[in-house]
Formats: C-alpha cells, structure tokens, sequence
C-alpha cells in the first residue's frame, strides 16, 4: 500500500479525515447556537473524557460551527498556575476583530478594546517595568474603571458582559473556548462561573465552552454550587462499534481500499473504540498491507509496530513525566485495576505499599496536577488515560 496514500492521522488535536461518532454532540451544539440567535437562553457546554477520545477535536469542530455562522471565537488552553486574564484576552481580541468590522459603531467596539486591553494589563503590577509589561496588540488607550478592579470575578464579569454587547448589537454571538479546563486556578475557575451565570440571566449571546478530564465537573462544582445547572455538560466517550468501523471505511474507500470484516474486528478490538488509537492502528496497518482488501492478518502483523509506537509517543512520554514515588503509585494502580484501568480505592493503592494513605498524598496529588491521574469519586482514584493500566502491567520497570 503506498504510505503517501494513507489517510489515517494520529495526533494530538489532529482532526481525522472522518469524524464518526460524534453526530448527538455536534447536533446539540447547532441547537444552542440557533437558540442564542433566536433570543432564547441557553447553558454553556462542557465536554468532558478522557484522554485520547478527540475531545480538542471536536472541540475544534464545534468552534468552526460558530464561525460558520458568523459568530466571533476565540481559543485558549488552560495551564497549570497560569492566570487566565493574558489568553482571554488574547481570545475575545480575537473575537471582536472578527465581529467589528460588521459593527455601524467602531467607537464603541475600540471602547471595548480598551476594556480588554485595561483586563490584559491589570496581571502587571502598578510598578513594572515597561518591557515587563504585556502588550495585547490593541491600538486604543486601556480603559479605566472597567475590568480593572484586580477582582477577577467582578473583572471578567464586566469584560464577557461588554464583549457579548459589541455581538448582541449586530445580531451575532461569541464563543469562548476554553481546552484543558480542569488545569485553570480555583479563583479563575469561580469567575468563569460567576461570569456564565451572569450572562445566562442577561440573555447575552457569549457561551463558554470547555474541555477537559472526567473530573471536570467536580471542579466546577467545588468553585460553585449552582455550576450543575450552569453548564450542560456532555461526556465524550470511545466511539461504538459502527463508528469505529466508519472512522476506519470512509477514508480509505476514498482511496479505493477497503478491509475485511475479519480485519475490522480485529482492528476494534485493538484499539477498544478509542479514537486515537482507531488512527493510531488503521495508519500502521495500512503501511503494512501489501494490497486491498486489508486483511487479519495484515492487522496482526502491524499490532506489534502499532503498540510500540504508542508506548513510546502516547503512553512512555507520560510516564516519563512521573517521579520514582509517582511511579511506584501509578504501578500499584495498575495491579489492582487490571489492564482495564478500572478506578480503585486510594486506600487499597496505601495498603499494597504499604504506606499509610496520608504519606501517599504528594505523590498522588503530583500525578493529579500532572494529568495523569483524576479522582474518579472520593477516596477513588484512575487513569486519565486509556489503556494505561494495561502499558504499566506490561513494563514493570
């Protein structure tokens, strides 16, 4: 087969050439759009799963369904001890510069600008020097008295409400979309919160939508308790088997290659629905099949090159990230949750090291803050990764 051909892309974020499986999701996304546009209020969205399912993908997806429609987006990937003030605002610049041009009032949308840029600068402290300072690329002076309080929940507030008000006036919307959202601080956390019940109330046509780990919604539950009814949230999981099998059929039909069901059984059962590892084993075994149809045999010939390759890039630059003591946790997760990953009791991971559980706690919370492991319930721990479990068992040391 010629690897030039091969349609198969694995890769962080990397949209594949056929997004199977996610049809509710985009769907639900298109109602809350033409709900906003007809006036009508509508919650936020939170994606939420694990690793490897294509959440920034879709999430990517349902931003080029806002653009499409003409609304104002913007884009950003939450980090661990970063304030959120800097990429929001880079992201609602963006936003507006797309929404401005169509607006009849240019001052009042530099008015806005100002705000932004007054929300950008107010991280700085009073003292700093010039070369210090963040410059948001924003041609307008910094307002003053407006998202510049230091408070950073009265201050995006007042930023997002300002923002929806220059799209409201020309009948669009803005979305905000926010990656990686369980890595933001407590404080900004709270505010994004304040900030999307305030316009839920307004009727104002901003929604956030986010993406991240299956904890997510615990997070924002701890910030506020009405964050449940803030926030419709939508869990993304492996994809079934029809989904799968198109993932793989639809590209490569394209191509004049098609499998045998034989092949795709055993391709499913490879890469369990996942999709990044349905890519991840259809570009291997592509490259290995001599013609089409592809064959079992041709899958159980590339599975071994398939997995080396994820235990290096997908699985081995995780664990590399880990410390001896994170290590030795995460290997105690492994025995006792089985090649399935399944959640085990924190107290069961002390009692197989036997540790106490309050001398496990840094190296727990580390691999938490790391992303390599969510507390499934309390006293519960997991992998934020599939099939990890199953990597760990299989290299002990």
């Amino acid at each position: 087969m010629d690897p030039v051909r091969n349609p198969y892309a694995p890769g962080a974020g990397q949209r594949p050439p056929e997004l199977a499986g996610r049809d509710t999701e985009l769907t639900a996304f298109d109602v809350v759009l033409e709900r906003i546009a007809h006036g009508r209020p509508e919650r936020s969205l939170v994606l939420t799963g694990l690793r490897g399912v294509g959440k920034t993908v879709l999430l990517n997806q349902l931003r080029s369904a806002a653009i499409s429609r003409g609304w104002g987006t913007g884009k950003i990937e939450a980090r661990p001890e970063q304030s959120l003030r800097r990429p929001v605002s880079s992201a609602l610049h963006m936003a507006l510069r797309e929404l401005g041009p169509r607006h009849g009032d240019q001052d009042s949308v530099a008015e806005v600008l100002g705000v932004v840029k007054a929300f950008a600068q107010r991280v700085a402290p009073a003292d700093a020097k010039v070369r210090d300072r963040w410059q948001p690329g924003i041609d307008v002076p910094a307002a003053t008295g407006r998202a510049d309080s230091g408070d950073m929940e009265i201050d995006l507030v007042e930023l997002l409400s300002d923002a929806a008000g220059v799209a409201a006036d020309i009948g669009s919307g803005i979305a905000l979309f926010i990656d990686e959202m369980q890595d933001i601080a407590p404080d900004d956390v709270s505010a994004i919160c304040a900030a999307c019940h305030e316009l839920s109330q307004q009727g104002a046509p901003l929604i956030v939508v986010g993406a991240g780990l299956p904890h997510l919604p615990a997070v924002l539950s701890a910030s506020k308790s009405y964050s449940e009814r803030l926030f419709r949230y939508l869990r993304i999981d492996r994809l079934d088997r029809e989904a799968a099998d198109r993932a793989l059929l639809a590209p490569a039909e394209r191509e004049d290659v098609t499998f045998e069901p034989a092949a795709l059984d055993a391709l499913y059962e490879a890469a369990d629905g996942y999709p990044y590892f349905v890519q991840a084993y259809g570009k291997v075994t592509w490259d290995v099949a001599a013609s089409s149809p592809i064959t079992a045999d041709d899958v159980a010939m590339a599975a071994p090159a398939a997995e080396a390759e994820l235990a290096v890039g997908f699985f081995g630059s995780r664990y590399d990230r880990a410390t001896p003591a994170e290590r030795e946790y995460m290997h105690a997760m492994a025995e006792l949750g089985g090649p399935s990953g399944a959640a085990v009791a924190t107290s069961e991971v002390a009692a197989a090291l036997g540790r106490k559980p309050a001398s496990l706690s840094p190296a727990r919370d580390s691999l938490i803050k790391k992303g390599l492991v969510y507390s499934a319930e309390r006293g519960q721990i997991a992998f934020t990764v599939p099939h990890f479990g199953r990597y760990l068992l299989r290299h002990p040391d």
